[in-house]
């Protein structure tokens, strides 16, 4: 079978269903990022619809490289909070035009591409102990899980505990329980649902979970008990094929980058922060989701890592041109791998989806938040399981790996828990004298330097 040449199914232990089914679960819990990128970014002034299409288009040839050159099941779309750093923080705060902040996402991912190529990213993957890397995959799972509950409105903010549950009572009083407190209620549900198909063993149960609770919240739609409301951004939960099917147009974003303050030190610091976020998120996603897999050798190193990185530096450059921040390899895509997704006939059929959405963007865009959230939520507790791999016998080890988990999910970012976890890695074995015992690189060193640098002039 020309599939199985391709993508080494039977060597890897998976076959076209596992990997179709797989593809198309990480698509679903990602495919929120087609309506909220367009949402954040437009608040830099760029066209809503171009983003659309900008950010299908980059997540499909990103995604379909990644198939490609390394044949791993992850899939690649502008970031999460890379873009709210685009608009919000370079574009609204510090005063650029979106023009310039696509100039710096586009230099940053050609500095990707040469150090892809140049193997600096797969010696910083290769230089992290063994113990750090199943940190980094427990701490994926706590912050996906923290994401889960976000997007679910489970947990919501509280000014004087900064995080608290949502109350049904206040939503019933402050008459907002037929949008917002029967989606949480739904959520809760479907995460009871995705647990016990979990437990039966039934294949694609994540899959399952979502579409039974975007079902059920389609049901409840019709019967009068969830009604939508757009002023609190609650919307309809089916498909709105009003405006007919059609691509939005490119034409507004599409090579419209400005490359007039590049030589500024401004610039340099705002093109560095989008390269040290990206970097740190994608090594932090590609250790955490192949650790859990299973896919590290026994030194701790991932295989064809090269075309991995390549595919998510090019996606990047790409995705700037297009007119979409930074490019990265998606935490999601442990919802496919947790489905049994072992190759890149996963990240294929995910990155056609990609594709494919732009034909049928109301589909994709009616998929609420409250529907993927118990998906998030599920696959957070698999990568949690990773836990059981730590020397927690060894307090140098156990300490550094600690702080990592804690630090992605409290800290809200991916990166900043593996610059907790190099820091005091480094740091607590040295003052401690194992440092010469356990061999740590020198390039560890040079990490655990940079990140504190980092801290002091970021």
């Amino acid at each position: 079978m020309k599939l199985d040449k391709i993508f080494h199914l039977t060597e890897n232990h998976t076959d076209v269903k596992t990997e179709v089914i797989a593809g198309i679960t990480t698509f679903m819990t990602m495919a929120y990022i087609l309506a909220v990128n367009p949402n954040i970014l437009e608040a830099s002034g760029m066209d809503r619809g171009a983003i659309f299409t900008a950010t299908a288009l980059a997540s499909f040839i990103a995604t379909c490289l990644m198939a490609l050159l390394s044949n791993y099941p992850f899939v690649l779309a502008p970031g999460m909070g890379l873009n709210a750093y685009f608009a919000y923080t370079v574009v609204l705060g510090m005063g650029y035009s979106w023009q310039q902040a696509l100039a710096a996402v586009f230099v940053e991912g050609m500095i990707f591409i040469l150090l892809s190529l140049t193997n600096v990213r797969e010696a910083i993957f290769n230089s992290i102990p063994m113990n750090l890397k199943h940190a980094v995959s427990v701490g994926i799972g706590l912050f996906i899980a923290f994401i889960g509950l976000q997007n679910a409105k489970i947990v919501i903010n509280n000014d004087s505990t900064l995080v608290g549950i949502f109350s049904f009572k206040s939503s019933a009083q402050n008459g907002t329980f037929n949008c917002e407190g029967i989606t949480v209620l739904l959520a809760l549900l479907g995460i009871l649902v995705t647990a016990i198909l979990l437990v039966k063993n039934v294949k694609g149960s994540i899959l399952w979970g979502i579409l039974i609770t975007w079902l059920l919240g389609i049901i409840c739609q019709f019967t009068g008990l969830y009604k939508p409301n757009p002023e609190l951004g609650f919307f309809s939960l089916l498909p709105d094929f009003s405006r007919g099917i059609s691509i939005p147009s490119m034409a507004p974003t599409f090579m419209k980058m400005d490359f007039s303050i590049v030589f500024s030190l401004d610039f340099v610091v705002i093109m560095f922060a989008f390269l040290f976020v990206d970097m740190f998120d994608t090594l932090g996603t590609l250790i955490g989701v192949a650790s859990k897999a299973d896919m590290l050798d026994k030194d701790g190193k991932l295989p064809r890592i090269k075309g991995a990185l390549l595919s998510d530096a090019v996606g990047t450059s790409v995705g700037a041109m297009c007119g979409t921040s930074t490019v990265t390899t998606f935490v999601e895509s442990a919802s496919g791998v947790a489905e049994g997704g072992r190759t890149g006939l996963t990240a294929l059929v995910a990155g056609l989806l990609f594709g494919l959405s732009l034909f049928l963007s109301p589909i994709f865009l009616a998929i609420p938040a409250f529907a993927t959230a118990p998906a998030l939520i599920i696959v957070g507790f698999m990568m949690l399981t990773s836990i059981t791999k730590i020397d927690f016998e060894d307090y140098t080890e156990a300490i550094p790996c600690f702080i990592a988990i804690i630090a992605m999910p409290f800290m809200y970012s991916i990166s900043e828990g593996i610059a907790m976890g190099v820091i005091s890695y480094v740091v607590i074995n040295l003052i401690s004298g194992k440092a010469k015992e356990k061999k740590i690189s020198a390039l560890m060193y040079v990490l655990a330097v940079l990140f504190v640098l980092k801290y002091i002039f970021l």
